[in-house]
């Protein structure tokens, strides 16, 4: 029996402009753009340092999950966490 289901790997570039289509993803998207920038240049300090999520969750005292979900967006991070991101980071936080 075949499998009636294929699939088909697609870039970061094609899904977001599939899902733009969609009424409301964009408004949604812009609406977290804040969020995202800075989760993103957290991330990308925490791989440029060579540090893993558990190493970082480690080295500021909270556990791994909680680093993840923050990464991942599923959560809604305090100032004081974020601060204990940017300093375990070696960042200063500041807002513009």
């Amino acid at each position: 029996m075949k499998n009636k289901h294929t699939l088909r790997l697609v870039t970061h570039q094609e899904l977001k402009r599939e899902l733009f289509r969609r009424p409301g993803v964009r408004k949604a998207y812009e609406e977290l753009e804040f969020e995202f920038k800075i989760m993103d240049a957290l991330i990308r300090a925490r791989i440029k340092k060579k540090l893993t999520q558990r190493g970082l969750a480690q080295k500021i005292g909270v556990a791994q999950s909680a680093l993840a979900r923050f990464e991942s967006g599923r959560t809604n991070p305090t100032l004081s966490f974020l601060k204990k991101v940017t300093v375990g980071l070696g960042l200063k936080l500041s807002v513009k």
